[in-house]
């Protein structure tokens, strides 16, 4: 009997680490992710045409942007996602930022685009503030934030996502992958913790990586935006590139907000020199 190879336990992630296998994971061929964040900016319009996509990873959303007409800076803390966005989806600026806190030029920017939860890597109120504070900084007056991500609100009673294990498989340069993603909340932490084990039929060893976002409510989030001094224009459920059904040109935003995924438009006040106020 052929012994199974031991489990290995890491909080790198393989899809991050591997920008080319995490495209072809979560493929995108209609650019939704972007074409969705353009009709925001279009909709709400910001002074300019200057655009930060903050967490921008393999640059895909980012090149989107920059063929619609903006001026696009794309922002990563991983290398990998950097090299392959400047190799792969070309256009755009492309720089190295922590989303905790970054400093890219006061008033840079007409809008800070922050797709795909990677909000929600603000894991405590001082890592939040530090992301608020930096995209205050980062924008002129009447600056547009935009931003998808989970819905904290949705796990208010919901357990359809946690009860059983999501099983996905896909083959990427002849190697087929199998990832098997369980999550559970946190309450304490006001997390969602999420750990996933890979396997692959080249051999290599399962791994399993554990990784969270922040449980962010919609009431929650007005109140912290307020106090960094930022309007909510719309924060909603969907539709959205990543609802189901999923987002298309010409839709509205509904007018709820307890689905699994929340898409927000907030604009910076007029006169952003006043300090925000107390974190909640």
């Amino acid at each position: 009997m052929r012994s199974t190879p031991p489990l290995t336990v890491t909080t790198a992630n393989l899809l991050t680490d591997q920008p080319a296998l995490y495209e072809a994971r979560f493929p995108d061929p209609e650019r939704l992710a972007g074409r969705w964040a353009e009709d925001c900016l279009r909709r709400y319009d910001p002074p300019g045409p200057r655009v930060l996509d903050i967490g921008c990873g393999t640059g895909r959303d980012a090149a989107h942007l920059h063929r619609a007409g903006r001026t696009v800076t794309g922002a990563d803390l991983s290398e990998a996602m950097l090299a392959h966005a400047r190799a792969r989806h070309p256009g755009p600026a492309y720089v190295r930022a922590d989303l905790h806190g970054f400093d890219l030029g006061e008033r840079s920017f007409d809008a800070v685009v922050c797709l795909d939860s990677a909000l929600l890597y603000c894991h405590t109120n001082d890592q939040l503030d530090g992301f608020l504070t930096s995209c205050r900084r980062a924008l002129a007056p009447d600056g547009l934030l935009v931003a998808e991500m989970r819905n904290g609100a949705f796990f208010l009673g919901r357990t359809e996502l946690l009860s059983a294990p999501a099983v996905a498989g896909f083959t990427w340069q002849g190697t087929a992958y199998r990832s098997t993603t369980t999550l559970s909340v946190d309450r304490t932490a006001q997390l969602l913790r999420r750990t996933r084990v890979w396997t692959a039929d080249d051999g290599s060893p399962p791994v399993e990586q554990r990784s969270a976002w922040r449980l962010l409510f919609p009431q929650e989030l007005r109140h912290v935006l307020a106090a960094h001094g930022f309007e909510v224009l719309a924060l909603y459920d969907g539709p959205g590139p990543r609802t189901e059904p999923r987002w298309q040109e010409g839709d509205l935003p509904a007018a709820t907000a307890d689905g699994d995924r929340l898409h927000l438009v907030a604009r910076l006040a007029a006169t952003p020199d006043a300090p925000p106020g107390p974190r909640p």
